[in-house]
């Protein structure tokens, strides 16, 4: 039994299994089905003024934040690009909130997210790197991890502060 993101109650049960028994135990788990109801809204609701610290409703706004996100972001993707003998083909941005950033291997374009702006900018420097060393290497395996450790030693950390100031759930990805 699990709760998803907007609150509701999904069960697995095996093939067979009788109606009665299956609510039976939804009923019997109740106060645990309150608890995590609870604890989703809260996290979604945390979640929710996080990335509403950057407002980006109006034009003037969107560009606002695209031209401070470029400002911040540009020189970091010239500088270790330069370092790793990568070079993505086009970098671009969105109001991404289930990434921080996507490499495209194929075509060796990388968009960030424009709520990056809402980070330190030595975790913005991590997600950067780690959409470089997609373009060496397009899984999360050993030898990505290796090349994340030889071009940004803190990116544990940084990944972990990451996490920490926005609330985010454990993601695969930034």
């Amino acid at each position: 039994m699990r709760i998803v993101k907007n609150g509701d109650v999904h069960v697995s049960a095996p093939i067979g299994m009788p109606k009665k028994e299956v609510e039976r135990f939804i009923e019997e788990h109740r106060d645990w089905i309150v608890e995590a109801r609870k604890k989703t809204y809260e996290s979604q609701k945390r979640r929710a003024e996080f990335y509403n610290q950057l407002p980006l409703k109006t034009r003037e706004q969107a560009d606002d934040a695209l031209r401070r996100l470029k400002a911040l972001i540009e020189p970091m993707v010239e500088s270790h690009a330069k370092e790793m003998g990568v070079k993505p083909t086009v970098v671009y941005y969105k109001a991404m909130i289930s990434r921080w950033g996507v490499c495209n291997v194929r075509d060796k374009s990388i968009c960030f997210s424009a709520y990056l702006l809402l980070l330190p900018e030595w975790c913005v420097d991590h997600v950067v790197v780690h959409e470089l060393c997609h373009l060496l290497e397009p899984s999360h395996n050993a030898r990505f991890h290796a090349l994340l450790d030889k071009y940004f030693p803190r990116w544990k950390e940084a990944r972990r502060v990451t996490r920490q100031i926005c609330k985010m759930e454990e993601d695969e990805d930034e």
